[in-house]
């Protein structure tokens, strides 16, 4: 497939999604980008504030496999993963059955809502795409997705993430409430899809040859050498904020990006540069990915929670006093 054909299907995937998913540009865009680099997305957003719908609707437009698990305080690791168990034909072999984690798409809902040791079983599969029972290993899918929603973290019965897990999500992207016109468009949809069962406006055939090939051009972006110290310098700007005497990041800052950071900006921008049509990286594909990226790597001190600031407020400030070099 020729690289306008490509451009072409991924911008009518988008738009597809952005008609089913009303006011919730960044997110659609965001997980367009997660396919692109073969990376997951943490939403994080109020009930009802369409993260499950996102995930569904991305999964169906492409024809992949989707699992979900619903994260409860009681649910088990091999709920999520699987487990080995005897043979069922009674010969004492031992079979394993795979857990909903194989599939294309895994919406891992509500994922904060889960113990930590059911929080940490996703770890391998996120980052080496394989689960290890036992002493066999298994493959994920070569088009592997953990999209995971979570409730904001003051709300009951919900437990942090681990950094480590944290750390292996591409994106975090947060979703706040529609405003007035689009709450109404909500409505109209709703009960136009209540009314006549709609389905999405377009189907995309054999989209993992699509992804496969859109991954392609992402790793034939050129990216110069001066943007390759941008994103350094906004990595490192976060473990030595003194750097910026000028702004308040010394203060705000308890602990700075690891080297994933660095890496997930590197194949967002590229990916970024995909979607716009280019084959190189400028200095507003970083700035277009950074706060998804940044947002959820860096642990903000007191300071910066007496004087309410969060870690989107940081990472804008970040960008806003580092040059291009």
């Amino acid at each position: 497939m020729e690289s306008q054909a490509i451009y072409s299907q991924l911008s009518d995937l988008q738009i597809a999604l952005q008609q089913q998913v009303l006011g919730q540009e960044h997110v659609v865009r965001g997980l367009v980008l997660a396919l692109l680099a073969d990376g997951h997305v943490l939403l994080e957003g109020l009930p009802g504030t369409a993260k499950t719908r996102s995930v569904k609707t991305l999964a169906n437009l492409l024809h992949l496999s989707q699992g979900r698990v619903q994260f409860t305080p009681d649910l088990l690791p091999s709920d999520v993963i699987g487990y080995e168990a005897l043979s069922s034909s009674g010969n004492s072999q031992i079979d394993f059955n795979p857990g909903p984690i194989f599939n294309h798409i895994l919406l891992a809902d509500e994922i904060n809502r889960a113990p930590p040791k059911v929080q940490s079983a996703l770890l391998e599969a996120m980052e080496e795409r394989q689960v290890t029972i036992g002493n066999t290993s298994h493959p994920m899918e070569a088009v592997f997705l953990v999209l995971a929603t979570q409730n904001p973290i003051e709300q009951e019965g919900t437990y942090p993430l681990p950094e480590a897990q944290m750390d292996r999500f591409l994106f975090k992207i947060v979703i706040d409430y529609p405003e007035d016109a689009t709450e109404l468009a909500i409505i109209r949809l709703t009960r136009g899809q209540e009314v006549r069962n709609d389905s999405p406006a377009i189907k995309i055939d054999n989209a993992e040859a699509l992804i496969m090939q859109a991954r392609g051009l992402v790793h034939e972006v050129f990216m110069s050498e001066s943007i390759e110290k941008y994103i350094v310098a906004l990595v490192m700007g976060t473990r030595k904020p003194a750097r910026y005497p000028q702004s308040e990041l010394q203060k705000y800052i308890k602990i700075g990006a690891s080297p994933r950071a660095s890496i997930a900006l590197d194949k967002a921008s590229r990916a970024h540069a995909v979607l716009e049509g280019r084959d190189y990286v400028d200095p507003d594909d970083v700035r277009a990915v950074v706060m998804a990226v940044m947002s959820h790597r860096i642990m903000l001190s007191y300071a910066a929670i007496a004087d309410g600031k969060n870690a989107q407020d940081v990472v804008r400030e970040l960008v806003s006093v580092t040059p291009v070099l």
